[in-house]
């Protein structure tokens, strides 16, 4: 298997919340698609915590509101 600098160290600095246009900009990219859509890759600890939150959203939107009376 064949890895690709570019792509390891795109995906890095997006898993670590570097915003997109900086990470364009770092790595001599004209168009943020090229950036996005070939270099990034989304692990699977990103998939993982992005259900987890979902997942707490979910809960806090089903659980019962809780209105007191007087």
């Amino acid at each position: 298997m064949l890895i690709c600098p570019t792509s390891v160290s795109t995906t890095l600095m997006l898993e670590l919340r570097e915003h997109p246009k900086v990470v364009q900009q770092m790595l001599g990219h004209s168009r943020i698609a090229m950036t996005l859509d070939i270099y990034s890759h989304v692990s699977l600890d990103l998939e993982r915590k992005a259900a987890a939150r979902l997942n707490e959203v979910l809960k806090k939107e089903k659980a019962p509101s809780k209105v007191e009376r007087s």
